[in-house]
């Protein structure tokens, strides 16, 4: 036997010896539940937040349609007055709509970091339940806005590797707990890549 033939022996020898270490076992569909996940609400003050945000929006709004439909500034042509009545009507419902949603879907805003993965849960109507793999995760951000930074909050956002945006994002955390569980799934990516 010469040396390329035994280089080849050996480099068989090891691919199969990878291939007995190999396993690639079949999961039961049926037995995968994602009610184990034990998931965690975001601050309070987000929802609040939201719906003032959503309110001062809705009035703004309502302020400047009915300065333009008192015609002290400016006449307006007959034509627009005449719609600006239906035009409130829409502003009243959209901030009905808004504070409403904000009401009922920010409590549903849940997330989890476990072992080897972090969850987001949103949606109000269409729910939906996020996973990002720690491995896959190539970095994170905390972002803060003046409203944020004003009622100390913060919002995470995980980017995911080969993705060129963010995967998804937790908004409403206290800002020392985003920053601390920022930290916690950087040292623990940095433990799971050991492994």
């Amino acid at each position: 036997m010469n040396e390329q033939e035994s280089v080849n022996q050996n480099t068989t020898n090891s691919i199969l010896d990878c291939d007995m270490q190999m396993s690639n076992k079949q999961i039961i569909v049926e037995n995968v539940s994602t009610s184990d996940i034990s998931l965690q609400a975001i601050s309070p003050s987000y929802r609040k937040i939201n719906m003032a945000l959503g309110l001062l929006t809705g009035v703004f709004f309502l302020l400047v349609t009915s300065i333009a439909y008192s015609g002290w500034f400016i006449n307006l042509p007959d034509e627009i007055v005449n719609v600006i009545p239906y035009v409130i009507g829409v502003i009243l419902f959209f901030t009905i709509w808004n504070i409403s949603y904000h009401f009922f879907a920010d409590p549903l805003l849940k997330y989890s970091v476990r072992e080897h993965d972090i969850n987001f849960q949103s949606g109000l109507i269409f729910r939906s339940l996020v996973s990002q793999p720690i491995l896959r995760i190539q970095h994170i951000e905390i972002k803060r806005g003046p409203i944020e930074r004003k009622y100390n909050l913060a919002t995470l956002q995980v980017f995911s590797a080969g993705g060129a945006s963010h995967t998804f994002y937790i908004p409403g955390l206290e800002y020392e707990h985003a920053v601390a569980l920022r930290q916690l799934i950087l040292e623990h990516k940095d433990l799971a890549s050991d492994v």
